[in-house]
């Protein structure tokens, strides 16, 4: 294998952690010689694997689909692509199926059966992807900020000033000169505008710029049906639990959602906390398959959300992942008398509100 090639030169700090003010968009070239280094660690190569994060959302989705649009017309490499865990949120499901995706559990796969992986939107060491420890991915192409673990990989695009890892790689499509069929161009701007919360939560004039570049393309129709899915019954059940549960900590705001039907919903119900008014700081916690699963975000610029959740979950023995104003992570919960998990989950809950400066005991909101 080559040497590492991590193009960070020509790359800037996230939106929030730089001073204010308009944010340098990459000239075309650097795409273009970012996308020539991909493909030259793709040549030779018959099988790809393009793998997500597990429970991928929109953004992971959109960038695989593009990676492996990338490797098949510009490298002429087969390209499957997977992810781990479950599609469980109803907007993520809408993409998959409304778009006709021709993505598969990596259960399904034999990863041996490929001899080129990507790993997109997530990092090697970050533990919320299915790639075996042994098996280092050949590339990495994500927007979170980079982390350490990048021993044999061929070639990794990561951190730098972007709000989704889908701007990335619509960033190379335009520099291949090619122009994305209408289900990618759908999934690559839902991407970007699921992540970047309709380009007002950390976005660049990157993001923009591929927003507006991608939109022509869109299918609106389908578009329409991915943001507004049906959602089941447990979805209702779950949102009125966790209103019913959640608590006021000064200036954060705590959801214990218990049991959930997915893991998405604990992000979800985060997001929706954090609009709560007067309000920096919300979180939600659910058990789900013998883990628990965190989501944070926070509406102060001056905070870093990802650090905060990868420290904390760190210290439990857990992995998680996120930037400046959004953040999850997951841990397995202890096995043996419920008192053991309780308990764990109450060191969590603890160490969270530390890390506010929010107050132990909170109120009720209704």
């Amino acid at each position: 294998m080559s040497q590492l090639s991590v193009d960070s030169s020509s790359r800037l700090p996230p939106a929030h952690a730089r001073a204010a003010g308009t944010p340098r968009l990459l000239a075309p070239d650097d795409a273009a010689r970012r996308l020539d280094r991909l493909l030259a660690a793709a040549a030779g190569h018959r099988h790809a694997l393009v793998l997500t994060h597990d429970n991928p959302d929109p953004d992971s989705v959109s960038a695989a689909m593009g990676v492996a649009f990338l490797l098949e017309e510009r490298a002429g490499v087969e390209a499957r692509i997977a992810y781990g865990g479950i599609v469980g949120r109803a907007e993520n499901r809408a993409l998959l199926r409304v778009l006709k995706v021709p993505a598969v559990h990596v259960s399904r796969l034999d990863v041996g059966d490929f001899d080129f992986v990507a790993l997109v939107d997530t990092q090697p060491v970050c533990g919320n992807h299915s790639l075996a420890h042994e098996r280092p991915p050949d590339a990495v192409v994500d927007h979170h900020p980079a982390r350490d673990g990048f021993d044999g990989v061929c070639f990794a695009d990561v951190g730098g000033d972007y709000g989704a890892t889908a701007t990335i790689v619509a960033e190379y499509i335009r520099a291949a000169g090619l122009r994305p069929p209408p289900a990618l161009a759908t999934a690559l701007f839902y991407g970007i505008k699921s992540d970047t919360r309709d380009l007002g939560r950390e976005f660049s004039r990157a993001d923009v710029t591929s927003y507006q570049w991608l939109f022509p393309f869109v299918d609106n129709p389908a578009l329409s049906q991915i943001e507004h899915p049906h959602v089941p019954a447990e979805y209702f059940e779950a949102l009125h639990r966790a209103l019913g549960r959640a608590r006021r900590h000064g200036e954060a705001v705590v959801a214990d959602l218990g049991n959930v039907y997915v893991p998405d919903i604990v992000a979800e119900v985060a997001e929706r906390l954090i609009s709560l008014e007067d309000v920096r700081w919300s979180l939600a916690m659910g058990n789900f398959e013998g883990q628990v699963y965190c989501s944070v975000r926070t509406g102060d610029r001056r905070m870093n959300a990802g650090r905060m959740v990868r420290q904390i979950f760190a210290m439990q023995g857990g992995s998680a992942g996120g930037h400046g104003s959004m953040a999850g992570g997951r841990a397995l919960l202890p096995h043996g008398p419920r008192r053991d998990r309780e308990a764990f989950r109450r060191r969590l809950l603890r160490a969270f509100l530390a890390a506010f400066d929010a107050p132990a005991r909170g109120r009720r909101l209704f």
